[in-house]
């Protein structure tokens, strides 16, 4: 039986605008049971622009006894287009450590004594100060086929928020980049528009705190100073003793968010 594509009353609904315009036929397509046969007739069949606009894709329903509901989207836009913002603001991080003592000053006939460039010393503590720091914060738009957002991939996506990268990912290093969730619409029943939100944070090698040296850090590691007693100018002072660093994110293979890596 000959396969035939016959365009239904709401066919040819359509969009326009600025920035976007869409178009979608409609059709029962009757004469076969098989998928293939359908998809063929389709493709044979439908025009590969309409108003302008390129073929996008097509989705196909079956009605049952050889019929099958057919709509064929139009779009200005291709469905993998992506869009991508960024923004270098920073972020905040408490410090109880400069990068060096620019000045000191004690009064006449005394020496002030040396804190190691530790930051707001009393007798008991190191208060430190808030500062900001470097972070690149950015996020990508993608639309992805509807067919591709699964619920499995959907909890990839859970898996991987709160993870930093354990490879390179977007020209930045392994441990530099932190994937903050991803937040998804889906528009009609094509296509998903998720917005993927990173924060980065460089790696830093050769650090020095007070007469610790050679300390390296990946970006969203956390160091912390341990303070000791010491004599200094025949005062007690607080010194830096030991320095550690600290993993507090577990790492992920981002390749699993399917944007490239």
């Amino acid at each position: 039986m000959t396969i035939a594509l016959i365009e239904r009353p709401q066919s040819r609904e359509a969009e326009e605008g600025p920035e976007r315009a869409y178009a979608e036929l409609v059709y029962t397509a009757v004469g076969s049971d098989d998928d293939v046969a359908i998809r063929g007739a389709v493709e044979a069949t439908v025009p590969a622009t309409y108003a302008g606009l390129p073929l996008a894709n097509y989705r196909i329903s079956p009605f049952g006894n050889g019929m099958w509901d057919v709509h064929v989207r139009y779009d200005s836009r291709e469905p993998d287009e992506s869009s991508y913002t960024f923004d270098t603001g920073g972020g905040t991080q408490h410090i109880t450590q400069s990068l060096s003592t620019i000045a000191k000053k004690a009064k006449a006939g005394e020496t002030p004594p040396d804190f190691k460039q530790a930051i707001g010393v009393t007798t008991d503590s190191v208060e430190g100060v808030d500062i900001t720091i470097p972070v690149f914060n950015f996020t990508e738009t993608h639309y992805i086929a509807a067919s591709l957002v699964t619920g499995t991939y959907k909890l990839t996506l859970f898996a991987l928020t709160g993870k930093v990268n354990n490879g390179t990912f977007k020209g930045f290093a392994a441990g530099e980049v932190l994937f903050l969730g991803a937040p998804g619409s889906k528009r009609g029943d094509d296509e998903w528009e998720i917005t993927f939100r990173f924060a980065a944070s460089p790696n830093v090698t050769g650090l020095v705190v007070g007469d610790l040296e050679a300390i390296d850090k990946k970006g969203w590691e956390y160091l912390w100073v341990r303070y000791a007693d010491a004599e200094n100018e025949k005062v007690l002072v607080k010194q830096p003793a030991a320095v550690y660093v600290e993993k507090v994110y577990e790492s992920g293979n981002f390749s699993g968010l399917g944007i490239g890596t």
